[in-house]
């Protein structure tokens, strides 16, 4: 320190500084000492505190592993002890299984020695008993031989003899022993079949639903049955000339009633007439188009009615122009039934039967669905509905067992199989319910068709209804073929014609209809 001043000294020079900055300077030259002073010994401080408390932390960090570390080898020593119990107890189960196994292996063959012996045993006693049947069959030869050639006769001879006496002895005994097993197996037989029929039925039941030629559609207000008539009878005229029904306005009040034999037309006309009440503007323009959209949606129904069909009736892979053939029969009929109700009743009563003995049930069922299919088209072909399901399943490659099973309903084929049986009874069953069927209903439709087909027989005419329940019958003729003289006297020749083929009371009002219609178009 004495250095450093003697150095500023001689740095001041001759002329030395007041004495007062001297102090001053000197005062300041201290207190940096002392901060540097100060500041060597904190970092020297920082230092050693740094490192005692690394120190500390080490030897905390050392204590806790040692600990953890007596902990884990505790818990292994455990574990380890608890394997050790665990293997023990498997090794003492191996053993006693192992032994039970030595013991059963023991046992078992111990048993295989027993029925070695036994089968020994067995093919001796077997050797002898063939050598006693060989001795046996020499005494009984030797004896019926001596039994021939004391009787003279052979063995054949007495056996005829013997038979022949027990038989005139016994004869009114076997013939009333075998009338009676012949009466109990006869009445054992219908009892079972009553039984088969009868749960067939018990399983299966339907409504039966004989609505035959009307349909009643409700309406708002007496108002629109004005509508309906139209000025002059101009609207009823043209719905009945487009829809081919009868349209029954004073039936009741709130109703209309649609009248016609063809299910068909009813359920085209039921839609036709449901369209014009909703859209409330009548007119015979309207009538057409809505006719058109209603025949193709009764198309789609025929579809859906087929689809629901061979669902129900559980057969799949049918081609769908066979199914659409056979919705149809929905709106057909056959003595008031509907055909296609009375099909699935069949299907369903002919199952159970099948199963019951033992037929082919997926051939019943088939049969049973198609074998009024003919029905669906007998009005537009010639030919006996069987005769036409026949044509039409052999068209879509149906299977020859399943014709052979519907053909026979109607006894024009004979019954070659069990499942053709079997149909012929869910036929019986079905069409023979009370309150099925009604002959009275089939005739009335009969008539019906019989004058449609008639007058459609007539060269020129386009379309041909039968109205008023057979009272009248109204043909639409092709105005480019059919003249006003020559639709007068084609009036008069179906008349005629009716006259000669058919039966009935009272008369029949025949109108000829001859309309020309020229359309053209305004650009």
């Amino acid at each position: 320190m004495k250095n450093i001043f003697r150095n500023l000294k001689k740095k001041g020079g001759a002329r030395s500084a007041p004495p007062i900055k001297r102090k001053i300077k000197m005062w300041n030259l201290k207190i940096i000492f002392a901060i540097i002073s100060i500041g060597i010994i904190g970092v020297f401080f920082g230092y050693f505190l740094k490192n005692y408390i690394l120190a500390r932390k080490k030897e905390n960090l050392e204590l806790d592993i040692e600990k953890k570390k007596l902990e884990a080898e505790k818990e292994i020593f455990k574990m380890t002890e608890k394997a050790q119990r665990e293997i023990e107890k498997k090794q003492e189960e191996n053993n006693q299984e192992r032994k039970r196994l030595i013991e059963k292996d023991n046992f078992i063959s111990e048993l295989q020695k027993d029925l070695k012996n036994k089968e020994i045993e067995l093919i001796d006693e077997k050797e002898k008993i063939k050598e006693l049947e060989k001795e046996l069959k020499e005494k009984i030869s030797q004896e019926i031989k001596e039994l021939e050639n004391i009787s003279s006769l052979s063995e054949k001879d007495a056996k005829e003899i013997i038979f022949k006496k027990i038989e005139e002895e016994y004869k009114e005994d076997l013939f009333l022993t075998s009338s009676k097993l012949e009466n109990e197996n006869k009445n054992i037989l219908i009892e079972k079949a009553k039984n088969i029929l009868g749960e067939a039925i018990q399983k299966y039941s339907n409504e039966v639903n004989n609505t035959l030629t009307t349909t009643v559609v409700k309406i708002d207000s007496d108002d629109e049955k004005g509508k309906l008539i139209g000025k002059d009878g101009r609207n009823i005229r043209a719905f009945e000339r487009v829809t081919g029904v009868q349209l029954i306005i004073d039936d009741g009040p709130g109703v209309v009633t649609i009248s016609s034999f063809d299910p068909i037309r009813r359920e085209i006309a039921n839609r036709t007439l449901l369209k014009i009440l909703d859209d409330g503007i009548v007119q015979p323009a309207k009538i057409e188009d809505y006719y058109e959209s209603s025949v193709q949606e009764v198309v789609e129904i025929m579809k859906e009615k087929g689809e629901d069909a061979v669902k129900e009736a559980g057969i799949y892979n049918i081609h769908p122009d066979l199914i659409e053939i056979l919705g149809r029969l929905h709106f057909r009929t056959s003595f008031g039934q509907n055909v296609l109700k009375h099909s699935l009743e069949m299907v369903h009563i002919s199952g159970v039967i099948a199963e019951e003995l033992d037929a082919d049930v997926k051939i019943t069922k088939m049969a049973a669905l198609f074998h009024d299919i003919g029905k669906a088209v007998d009005f537009e072909t010639e030919g006996t509905h069987v005769e036409i399901g026949r044509k039409i399943l052999k068209q879509f490659k149906i299977p020859e067992p399943v014709i052979k099973a519907m053909q026979t309903h109607h006894r024009e084929y004979p019954n070659e199989t069990l499942e053709s049986f079997i149909i012929d009874a869910a036929d019986s069953i079905s069409g023979g319910r009370k309150g099925a069927r009604s002959d009275n209903a089939e005739m009335y439709i009969k008539k019906l068709e019989g004058l449609e087909r008639i007058t459609s027989e007539f060269k020129g005419v386009k379309e041909a209804y039968a109205l008023s329940a057979g009272r009248e019958v109204r043909v639409f003729v092709k105005p480019d073929e059919v003249n006003d003289f020559v639709a007068k006297k084609m009036a008069r020749q179906i008349a005629l014609k009716i006259e000669e083929e058919l039966q009935y009371p009272g008369e029949i009002k025949v109108a000829v209809i001859r309309e020309k219609r020229t359309i053209t178009f305004a650009r």
